[in-house]
């Protein structure tokens, strides 16, 4: 492990943070709903008028709702496929592929999802499967449990129907195409503000806890883990820059405390 503790990185540095991503299951959230200490984190944040967008392999019909309140300036959801966020009213959705390459994967995407309930004894879809367009998820964590072989398992099956495949802290999500993470950041970031993330990463902070958040990991400078993400220490092959001492929401309550207190300081 090569990860810092997050009370050690350094003020002058947190001060130029001008956003932060986050995911969301694990991150934000116990049992499905967001801590509190993460909402009043969310709040401290937005009254700073630091944009908070998260990237998560959620459905949009999960997604939606946090946009339309206003707990979340934005959400890129299904991993990188689909956009949510508000211009002066309603929420509105934008799709990373079009029209028709979406009405043709989405047969084939019951296809394979049919095949490893099939195939997988004990797989099943996630429960938020109808909200879902553009991937699917077959629940490890949240509501059951698979072991390690049977979700390598669904993950080998995904990928041999040349599906993208990833595994989160309660789902395996499958697409296809080559959306990530990643690319729905830099999407969201140039859609809404008009800025080249990759020209300004170390600006940005990302907040995340499971194997599913290494490539941002990888790519952002300030990358933090909250303290759940030891979890995964077996697997993971990308640590972040930073690790939180708090689990989940608390853990993210840290790291909008320690920028905040920055800004403030600097």
């Amino acid at each position: 492990m090569h990860s810092r503790a997050w009370r050690d990185a350094d003020a002058r540095t947190l001060a130029g943070v001008i956003g932060v991503l986050t995911d969301i299951d694990d991150t934000l959230t116990r049992d499905g709903a967001i801590e509190s200490a993460a909402q009043r984190a969310l709040g401290d944040l937005r009254a700073a008028k630091v944009p908070v967008i998260a990237i998560t392999g959620r459905p949009m019909g999960w997604s939606e709702p946090f946009v339309r309140d206003g707990t979340l300036d934005a959400i890129v959801a299904e991993n990188g496929a689909l956009a949510l966020f508000r211009e002066d009213g309603p929420v509105c959705t934008e799709y990373a592929q079009d029209d028709a390459t979406r009405v043709a994967n989405a047969a084939r995407l019951r296809a394979v999802a049919a095949h490893i309930v099939r195939e997988v004894p004990g797989a099943t879809l996630s429960r938020d499967s109808a909200g879902r367009v553009t991937d699917i998820a077959i629940d490890h964590s949240e509501f059951v449990h698979l072991d390690a072989p049977a979700i390598e398992r669904v993950v080998t099956i995904m990928r041999s129907a040349g599906m993208s495949a990833t595994v989160s802290s309660i789902h395996i999500n499958g697409w296809f195409g080559a959306h990530t993470k990643l690319s729905g950041a830099r999407w969201i970031i140039h859609r809404l503000f008009g800025r080249e993330l990759d020209r300004e990463h170390d600006r940005w902070v990302y907040v995340g806890d499971s194997l599913n958040d290494q490539e941002m990991f990888a790519h952002f400078p300030l990358s933090v883990g909250v303290a759940n993400l030891m979890r995964f220490a077996s697997q993971l092959t990308v640590w972040p820059s930073y690790l939180t001492a708090g689990e989940r929401g608390i853990g993210f309550a840290q790291v909008a405390a320690a920028l905040l207190a920055a800004r403030v300081a600097a």
